[in-house]
Order: C-alpha cells, then structure tokens, then sequence
C-alpha cells in the first residue's frame, strides 16, 4: 500500500518530533514521461529510514544520498534526473522524462 502525500509529510513531523533529524525531497517540477508527479514526496531521517516515492524507485538512491548531505549540513539542494546519451551510465530516469527534486532538512 502507497503512503499518500500528506501521511508522508506528516511522517516527517513525526520523526522530527521524536528528535531525528529528517530531510524532505519534493518533486517540483516534471517533463515529458515521469513517473512521479509534481508534489511527490519522500521523506529520509538520519538513521536512512524512508517513506514515499519521487521517481517510483528509479532515482530514489541518488535523492537518498542527497537527502543525507542535506541533514548533515543543512543546505538544500534542488537536483534533476533524465536520460540523455551522456547520461546512458549515470542514474536517470529510463521513461524518458525529467524530474527535478527539491530537497531540504526539516528543522
């Protein structure tokens, strides 16, 4: 069963409650084919505990690794995935699309 949006986020008030440090990665922006739409959430504590999707699984390791450096430093960061000949090797997102995440610590 999917989490929706708004258990996710209140998920990451949860966890941020308990004293975890949580970062939120947001899907802010789609082209093309996407497996995720704008607004998708997922949530990561310090501890790589996760809930929700952006990418429906395809980028979710390379926004995970993101989500860390943001708890540990507290800068966020805004991130794109595609596909694009260049990229054939790197992480992107194999429908084609482009996403780009937003993510920020939960202070």
């Amino acid at each position: 069963m999917h989490s929706t949006d708004a258990d996710i986020l209140k998920t990451a008030e949860a966890w941020s409650r308990e004293g975890r440090s949580v970062a939120i990665a947001t899907v802010v922006e789609t082209w093309g084919s996407a497996p995720r739409p704008a607004g998708s959430h997922l949530v990561v504590d310090e501890d790589t505990n996760i809930l929700g999707s952006v990418s429906g699984g395809c980028v979710e390791g390379a926004v995970i690794t993101e989500a860390m450096d943001v708890i540990a430093d507290g800068k966020p960061r805004m991130i794109e995935f595609g596909v694009a000949d260049e990229t054939a090797w790197q992480v992107g997102l194999s429908c084609g699309g482009r996403i780009r995440v937003y993510v920020e610590r939960l202070d």
